[in-house]
């Protein structure tokens, strides 16, 4: 059966209660194993997919994780709609640790990450100028109000290479030019699920002030995970909240045709290897 919700958990998030009629999925793509086995389900009366984006145990550095794999097997899976949870220093003062914040702009500044299933043979240039679903993005959070969570509406995600945090010089740069959160996963996979015309959104959950504040300038993973802790219960409830109001509509949303003028060679160039190799990304024009 396919299914068309898909949940990413990130730091803390390696499960999700409630869940009936489970099975483990195993999947292999072309571009190599993802982060863990997918757990499927049914939430609040919808099928949903679940992948622990560290691997279970936290296994995986935010660098290591392949993401092409993991967005690729969504994809395989039937997912149209992927709400991410990721966990995100505060960059503002407003924005306190075990607060939520549902982005909608992505500055990308890692730096040995690959960030396309093109390339090969087949040139694309996807529109990234709306990184994250709207229409996605206000659902989440009309969900995170609805069970009381304190978030914030918008705001740009910072995503570094990683896996260490901040100086503080780099803290107050990123301050300086405007940004709200920092993160090390948003990237490449806000990319890869536009390429794949899927939905993406990010629940954000804040730990921390990075490391430009004051009185927070010695960020501790102890520290981060156990604001995380707190954060990671409100988040299965902000989902679940917004899972059991989905309902089975056709998506009118440019994330579902993201390909359609994206694609600059000509499909008799494209070589047979790469067009069975995205075939599910690719069908629908090259058929």
């Amino acid at each position: 059966m396919h299914v068309k919700i898909g949940i990413i958990g990130g730091s803390g998030f390696y499960q999700i209660e409630g869940l009936s009629d489970i099975k483990n999925i195993e999947i292999d793509t072309p571009f190599g194993k993802p982060s863990d086995a997918f757990i499927q389900g049914n939430l609040e009366g919808h099928q949903v997919v679940f992948l622990p984006r560290h691997g279970v145990g936290h296994p995986l550095l935010p660098a290591d994780i392949n993401v092409r794999a993991n967005i690729y097997a969504l994809k395989s899976l039937g997912v149209e709609t992927i709400i991410s949870v990721s966990a995100v220093g505060s960059l503002k003062q407003e924005i306190e640790p075990r607060h939520f914040v549902v982005p909608d702009q992505l500055y990308d500044h890692t730096k040995n990450r690959i960030s396309t299933f093109f390339g090969d043979g087949i040139a694309t240039h996807i529109s990234m100028a709306h990184p994250f679903c709207t229409h996605l993005s206000s659902r989440i959070y009309d969900a995170a109000k609805e069970v009381g969570a304190h978030v914030h509406n918008g705001g740009t995600y910072i995503c570094m290479e990683g896996p260490g945090f901040s100086t503080q010089a780099e803290s107050n740069v990123y301050r300086h030019l405007g940004f709200d959160i920092i993160g090390m996963t948003a990237a490449p996979e806000a990319k890869l699920a536009r390429e794949a015309e899927m939905c993406y959104a990010i629940l954000a959950c804040s730990t921390d002030y990075d490391c430009w504040h004051t009185e927070h300038d010695n960020v501790t993973t102890e520290m981060i995970l156990e604001n995380l802790k707190s954060n990671v219960e409100v988040s299965k409830q902000i989902v679940k909240n917004m899972v059991s109001k989905m309902i089975d509509e056709e998506r009118n949303c440019a994330c579902a045709n993201a390909l359609q003028y994206a694609i600059a060679t000509n499909p008799d160039k494209i070589p047979i290897a790469k067009k069975h190799q995205l075939k599910i990304i690719l069908d629908k024009y090259l058929a």
